[in-house]
Formats: C-alpha cells, structure tokens, sequence
C-alpha cells in the first residue's frame, strides 16, 4: 500500500507516493534517489541517517516518513552553498576530518544544527552535539577541528582555507 506524501527536500518541493512502512531514510534514498544519508544500523544508534528536519537534527531511519510530512528536509546534499561546498564541508575536506565517509553526512548535519545553534561552540559542546553520531576511522579530533574551523570561519566571515592561512600568519609572527 502506498500514499502520497508532500515536504520540502533541500529546498525542492516534493510530493511521491511512499509505501505506508516507509521511513524518512527509505523515501529520500529509495523513492528520491538522495544515497548521501546512510543506512547504517537502522536502531537510531550510528546517526549516519541524521538529517536536518525543520532545522532540527533527526535520525532518518526511526521516523516514519508519515512524521516529515509538510517538512523542510535538508540531507547532505542540501548543505552546499550553490556550487560551492559549505563552511563546514571546506572544513572537513581541509582537516582530513572524513575518512571513509559513511559517517561523514550524518556529522555534517548534527554539526549544521550546531553551528546554527551556537556560532562559537567550545569543543565539549561540539562533543555533545555530535554524541549520536559514531565515526569508526578518525577517532573525533580532526572532526572537532573542523568544526571549530567552520565556526571561526563563519563568525570571520572568510572561507575556512583562509582562516588557516591567517593562523599561519600569526604563528610565523609569534
């Protein structure tokens, strides 16, 4: 049995009929073709699902597509600026913060809800916000640091690359 639900995805109004036990993660990968979130543990215990849902942070693979209906879904995919990668994704690409990647979109979009949230997070906050989000390559120090690089970035108003130039900067004056 399916039904026909409407939201916004990534800016895009969408309407698609859904099979009714379908959940927010199955529709955008399986009916929308958005494969950025990933199907990881489908418990709600990876967080390589988590999407932004109204600006809010949400595990994809728990929620009944039902839930998102008339929603704002922004996945990975959504978080560019145009052609552009976003702050936060110049950052992960600058540090080395993705490794394999699988749980590289979940992050980004637990890390976008952050910065949104608070422009100038300490790294127990970052901490905090990205605990449902489990990564197996990195360990979470290069992640820290590219959030920490996006949210200097943003609040400078330059783009992260040259942020770490100005750093350089002011260490060779030093």
């Amino acid at each position: 049995m399916r039904e026909i639900i409407r939201l916004t995805v990534n800016g895009d109004a969408v309407e698609t009929g859904v099979p009714t036990h379908y959940t927010l993660l199955e529709t955008l990968r399986y009916i929308l073709g958005l494969t950025g979130s990933k199907q990881g543990c489908d418990k709600g215990d990876c967080g390589a699902c988590t999407v932004l849902l109204n600006g809010e942070a949400v595990l994809s693979c728990l929620m009944p597509v039902q839930e998102a209906a008339s929603g704002s879904v922004v996945t990975v995919e959504g978080l560019a600026a145009g052609p552009r990668p976003s702050a936060l994704q110049e950052a992960f690409d600058l540090t080395g913060a993705a490794q394999c990647g699988f749980c590289t979109p979940g992050i980004l979009c637990s890390a976008t809800q952050l910065l949104a949230e608070d422009p100038d997070p300490d790294r127990a906050e970052i901490a905090s916000a990205l605990s449902g989000n489990l990564c197996r390559c990195t360990g979470y120090t290069k992640i820290f640091e590219a959030v920490e690089l996006a949210a200097e970035a943003t609040r400078s108003g330059l783009a992260p690359a040259d942020v770490l130039v100005a750093r350089r900067g002011v260490d060779d004056q030093a």
